[in-house]
């Protein structure tokens, strides 16, 4: 059966291995017409895709610096708005602090002297009274005095001068004998 095949081919006088030049021609013009269908319709859309792309690529990549560059500088300035912010309130609470202290000691003067005017009322208060109390002595002791004498020496001492000396001159004795005890 292949010495058939051979047979008839090489009957017709043709050679299977060399083409057809008619067929040659049709399917080199069909190749020229795609190819000028290529070149001028597919491949220009395939540069405009490409070259959109690449824009929409380069600029989203500019977007992305630019956006990081913001971001950057926003914390930047987050950091020095916070910066800023705990020195103010560093500041405010030394103020704060300070103020404490000045308060605190103002209140402690105020009570420093508030005791000490009512001490020196106290001290005033007491002695005038001590001084009350001596006088209302002085005339009890000195009636007293005055009636025991009497009665000791056996007439009434009526004379107000010679009674004041004696109870002075009495008072006078208590004193020296109480300041010699103390001693």
């Amino acid at each position: 059966m292949n010495q058939v095949i051979i047979s008839a081919a090489t009957a017709g006088g043709t050679n299977p291995l060399v083409p057809n030049v008619w067929e040659m021609g049709v399917v080199l013009a069909g190749f020229a017409v795609l190819m000028f269908i290529v070149v001028k319709f597919v491949v220009p859309m395939f540069e405009k895709t490409f070259a959109e792309r690449a824009e929409a690529i380069e600029g989203g990549i500019a977007k992305a610096e630019k956006a990081q560059a913001e971001a950057s500088a926003a914390l930047e300035e987050y950091k020095q708005q916070l910066t800023d912010a705990r020195a103010e309130a560093n500041r405010i609470r030394e103020e704060a602090r300070a103020e404490g202290a000045q308060i605190l000691a103002d209140l402690k003067e105020k009570a420093a002297s508030e005791s000490a005017r009512i001490t020196a009322q106290a001290q005033v208060q007491i002695e005038s009274e001590r001084q009350a109390a001596v006088v209302s002595l002085r005339s009890e002791v000195g009636t007293l005095a005055t009636t025991l004498a009497g009665r000791i020496v056996g007439e009434a001492l009526n004379d107000d001068e010679r009674s004041a000396r004696v109870v002075d001159r009495f008072l006078a004795d208590l004193e020296n004998q109480n300041a010699g005890a103390a001693k």
